[in-house]
This record gives C-alpha cells, structure tokens and sequence, in this order.
C-alpha cells in the first residue's frame, strides 16, 4: 500500500501530494512538479511509522 505526503516544490513553492512506497526503507528519486513541471530529486527515509521525505532541486 502507497501513503501519501504533502511536500512543497522547491522551484514555485506549491504545495503537492506523493505517493511513498513504505516497503522501501531509503529511496532517491526524480519526479516533475506537477504544477511547474520542473525535476524535484525526492529523498525519502521509512523509520517504523514514520516517513521523511525531502524534495530538493534536481542536481542537489
């Protein structure tokens, strides 16, 4: 089962719902923003319960 979080794009600061796979421990992946369409490199850490997610540019 996905869950879902809400981040902020950091290119227009929008606020966007994404789906995170929990199974996954550690992910590092590039999704587009979809309002502005630009690359957010997602960073995303599964502890127990918790879910950390951080959307930096593409090329940080």
């Amino acid at each position: 089962m996905l869950d879902t979080e809400q981040i902020s794009c950091p290119y227009c600061w929008e606020s966007i719902e994404i789906l995170v796979d929990p199974s996954v421990d550690e992910q590092d992946y590039i999704e587009d923003c979809e309002v502005c369409c630009r690359p957010i490199r997602f960073l995303v850490r599964v502890e127990g319960d918790d879910v950390y997610v951080e959307a930096l540019h593409e090329d940080d």
